[in-house]
């Protein structure tokens, strides 16, 4: 399977738009994005045991305001959001999964 590019993303209103190598665009809420976080704080992350207890985020309206993206490597952007919250990595395959 070759690897999924990114090739431009852009802010358009509350949705951030995607354009992918294989010339597809894809468009994905603020709401979604912040909703869809990966990073442990929103998602848990696995105990001693392997358990993993999602924990209760409480968003306010400046969860969903995204500030910036930060691209990592080929594979991943990281989001800055108003409310201070700047840990999520998301991966260019959960990106085009949302």
């Amino acid at each position: 399977m070759p690897a999924i590019t990114l090739t431009h993303h852009a802010f358009i209103g509350t949705e951030l738009a995607l354009s992918w190598g294989d010339g597809t665009e894809s468009f994905v809420s603020f709401k979604k994005l912040r909703e869809s976080c990966p990073c442990a704080v929103c998602q848990g992350e696995p105990d001693a045991l392997g358990r993993v207890v999602k924990p209760t985020v409480v968003h306010t309206e400046k969860s969903f305001q995204l500030l910036h993206l930060t691209q990592i490597g080929g594979y991943a952007l990281s989001a800055t959001w108003a409310d201070g919250h700047s840990s999520g990595i998301y991966t260019f395959t959960l990106l085009r999964s949302l």
